[in-house]
């Protein structure tokens, strides 16, 4: 199947959106609402107005991972580059690239092409940063490909310099499950090559009233997110829910060591999507997890990514520990090696 493509002498267009077979949209959400409890794939927070709400969760007081995170980038971004040299940079779920222009600014010292493949849902969000950075990076070559991680990774177009480096900050690692983030790991595994690299940015183990903090901000951006992606659904989906029959509702789950969001009915009703011909039922008080957010333990972590080939080269931590970035590169397999 065809993905649509626009392209000039520095920047390239693919929709993989356009590459997804119809009958099988909304699949996913049928699956979630039909369980008991009831969950929803946090894809679907991010239509555009989800991403740009998402950018101002970023900002706030309360929302350490950004900021921590970005802190870790200023100090160590041209140690990366150093490390890994000349390399293709490729980023799923870039969004603003806010913190990816770090790592631009630092491999357009030491590099004469620099080549960057941002990666996200929103493709409104994506266009607008590919021509901020086409304008702030001159030598920049630039592709924006719209669509899902596991499209991506699955339909990378061939890089024009030997080396790459696939980035994954924020961690949106901890958004998977334990069978998901095996599932993922394994799709990271099979798109690189031996040598190449894997840039993995990982939220840790904290104080819980920090973490809940975070997610339950007081001027309740990360509530108007949550509730955002009943937007979106009515809008794609043809839906009637009613954001007024719904609360926010975010926790550390102690046990799973993860904050979870919830959307809280506040009353018994019926919500149809026509577009899926899907009716679903929700009493008072009953919850759909729309995201978890698992926070990560790092030796725990680097023997997982060693099941994958993933040999961690580096990791760097704020001074309080808050947060992870982990240098990986990709390791022969049995059947790879010589």
């Amino acid at each position: 199947m065809k993905t649509e493509q626009k392209e000039n002498s520095r920047l390239r267009w693919i929709n993989l959106n356009s590459a997804i077979a119809s009958v099988d949209e909304g699949t996913d959400i049928i699956e979630g609402l039909s369980k008991n409890p009831k969950t929803l794939p946090c894809r679907y927070f991010y239509d555009d107005s989800g991403s740009d709400l998402f950018e101002q969760i970023c900002d706030l007081p309360e929302y350490y991972p950004t900021r921590t995170e970005q802190a870790i980038l200023e100090t160590y971004a041209a140690e990366i580059a150093q490390m890994t040299g000349s390399c293709h940079l490729i980023e799923l779920g870039s969004g603003s690239s806010r913190k990816t222009r770090l790592l631009l600014e630092a491999y357009s010292k030491i590099v004469q092409e620099l080549e960057y493949y941002p990666i996200d849902v929103s493709s409104g969000i994506l266009k607008t940063t590919a021509l901020d950075l086409l304008r702030q990076y001159p030598k920049l070559k630039l592709c924006g490909l719209a669509g899902t991680y596991e499209q991506a990774l699955a339909q990378l177009p061939p890089a024009e310099l030997e080396n790459r480096m696939l980035i994954f900050l924020g961690s949106t690692l901890g958004n998977l499950n334990d069978e998901q983030c095996d599932k993922f790991l394994t799709q990271v595994q099979q798109a690189l090559k031996p040598g190449e690299f894997f840039l993995l940015g990982v939220d840790l183990q904290k104080p819980i009233e920090i973490i809940e903090a975070a997610y339950n901000d007081s001027q309740g951006v990360t509530a108007a997110f949550n509730l955002n992606i009943l937007n979106h659904l009515n809008q794609r989906f043809q839906g009637n829910f009613s954001l007024n029959n719904f609360t926010h509702w975010a926790f550390y789950n102690r046990v799973d060591n993860q904050i979870e969001m919830h959307l809280r009915s506040l009353t018994d009703q019926t919500v149809i999507l026509e577009a899926l011909e899907f009716e679903v039922s929700l009493q008072a008080g009953e919850t759909i997890r729309t995201e978890i957010s698992r926070k990560f333990h790092i030796p725990t972590l680097i023997s997982v990514l060693d099941n994958h080939a993933f040999q961690a080269l580096q990791v760097w931590t704020d001074p309080q520990a808050w947060f992870g970035l982990l240098l990986c590169q990709r390791q022969c397999t049995t059947n790879e090696c010589p």
